[in-house]
């Protein structure tokens, strides 16, 4: 069992399933689905716990009802919401636009920057999984790899320094940058530390980039309904792998895993079926 702090986004996440993918001009008929907790945040930890780990989330809700119900869910689920930051104002709640082959575009609000606490004791932690911006947060990550954590990186919307052995990003992120070199891209946002950059594609699977050369992992083959958290939860079996000492090939099947079980159920977090799963083995 390790120790893992987990900064993320945790979300209320308001469900409208679409009759048609979206297309500028278009009517669309959509039906109303209800809220869900979702993010970053829950749908990473959750599935690290039902791994056996224990996790605390690092996030930010507001100061109103629905950050009461997002902090009471997530604690239901055995997630210790204690750094959860409290910022003045509504807690915003993500418009997730569902199309019936189970892809989704998220509308988000804007929400204030996550400040890290004064003095946050990363000492402890086994593993932290980042994938979100705060003011201080690369020092902090830099000192908790000194301190002999695993660290493992969302690639950072803004490109911003991200100390880490491990960055996550996707070919689409990808794009618009034009990136010709993964490895270099990332070395130049991880910093010399970075042990690989795991660049997921969809279907087609994830490649590892390192300075040894490239090593591709297929995905496992899962039936479409819901892609959210798809992401999340291949960050967290990824994690889970790695600190195991599964080799990095290893814990990039583990990973794929992960994300076949979570995008073949209609869930913003870790399915049942994962739970399942894991307690299997």
């Amino acid at each position: 069992m390790a120790q893992v702090l987990v900064i993320a986004n945790i979300n209320c996440d308001h469900i409208l399933r679409l009759n048609r993918p979206l297309q500028t001009g278009a009517r669309i008929h959509y039906e109303e689905q209800g809220f869900r907790l979702g993010g970053g945040g829950a749908n990473t930890s959750l599935g690290l716990i039902w791994a056996g780990h224990k996790v605390q989330l690092l996030s930010q809700v507001g100061e109103d009802e629905r950050g009461d119900w997002l902090l009471e869910q997530a604690s239901r689920q055995g997630i210790d919401c204690s750094l959860v930051h409290r910022h003045v104002g509504p807690t915003q709640a993500l418009k997730l636009l569902m199309d019936p082959s189970g892809e989704r575009t998220i509308l988000r609000p804007n929400r204030p920057r996550l400040m890290l606490p004064p003095a946050l004791d990363t000492q402890g932690f086994d593993a932290i999984y980042v994938n979100l911006s705060a003011e201080g947060l690369a020092p902090m990550m830099a000192q908790a790899m000194d301190q002999g954590a695993l660290l493992i990186s969302q690639l950072p919307k803004d490109l911003g320094r991200r100390p880490c052995h491990y960055l996550i990003t996707s070919a689409d992120d990808l794009t618009p940058h034009k990136v010709e070199d993964p490895w270099s891209f990332a070395l130049s946002i991880a910093g010399p530390q970075l042990k690989g950059v795991i660049v997921t594609d969809g279907d087609k699977g994830a490649t590892l980039f390192n300075a040894e050369g490239q090593q591709h992992c297929p995905a496992c083959e899962a039936e479409l309904v819901d892609s959210t958290g798809a992401g999340d939860c291949y960050a967290a079996g990824l994690l889970n792998g790695l600190v195991k000492g599964h080799s990095e090939v290893e814990a990039m099947a583990d990973a794929a895993r992960w994300a076949a079980y979570a995008v073949s159920a209609a869930s913003s977090v870790p399915p049942d079926s994962l739970r399942r799963h894991l307690h299997r083995g």
